[in-house]
């Protein structure tokens, strides 16, 4: 007995152990998405401060991590200072900052206060996001109840509602 567990012991120090995957240490070249209602409340920060639109915009692409959106807000920012239109200096956009260049349009082009249309957009984000976790939620529930079904339901009738029956049948027949 003793034989075996030192034997144990020993297969046990030699056997080559399993190591979880170290992170690499190199970020990520992949910037993380933005949050969008987060950049539509920053806009609504800037020009709630006293900013014009183009030095808004560009602020906030500046302050965007390096990609597709900071892009789009810079490029916006000086066609807008260069005296071009709306739908031209927002031409060729990717298309992630759809909702803060809707929000800012009705004051660029009509000069209407642009920081009410800037909350009611990051609140419509916030809306929409709120929806879809709901909605998953739901899901979800409706996905739990095949387990449920196939697990469960048969486990309990076979350890709490059959021995019942069978006690209950040796009573009467036996």
């Amino acid at each position: 007995m003793t034989a075996l567990a030192i034997a144990l012991l020993i297969a046990i120090l030699l056997w080559p152990s399993r190591r979880l995957p170290r992170p690499s240490s190199t970020p990520s070249s992949v910037p993380k998405p933005i949050d969008e209602a987060m950049v539509v409340d920053l806009a609504s920060a800037l020009v709630s401060a006293g900013s014009a639109i183009p030095s808004a915009l560009h602020a906030l692409g500046s302050s965007l991590p390096p990609g597709d959106e900071s892009d789009d807000a810079l490029r916006a920012s000086r066609s807008l200072l260069m005296g071009a239109s709306w739908e031209e200096a927002w031409a060729g956009s990717s298309g992630r900052l759809v909702r803060l260049a809707s929000a800012l349009e009705p004051a660029w082009v009509d000069g209407a206060p642009p920081v009410v249309m800037l909350h009611r957009a990051a609140a419509s984000i916030r809306a929409r996001r709120l929806k879809d976790s709901q909605e998953a939620a739901a899901r979800l529930g409706v996905r739990l109840m095949i387990p449920l079904g196939l697990c469960f339901l048969p486990a309990f009738f076979l350890i709490g509602v059959a021995p019942v029956i069978v006690s209950m049948g040796m009573k009467v027949f036996g």
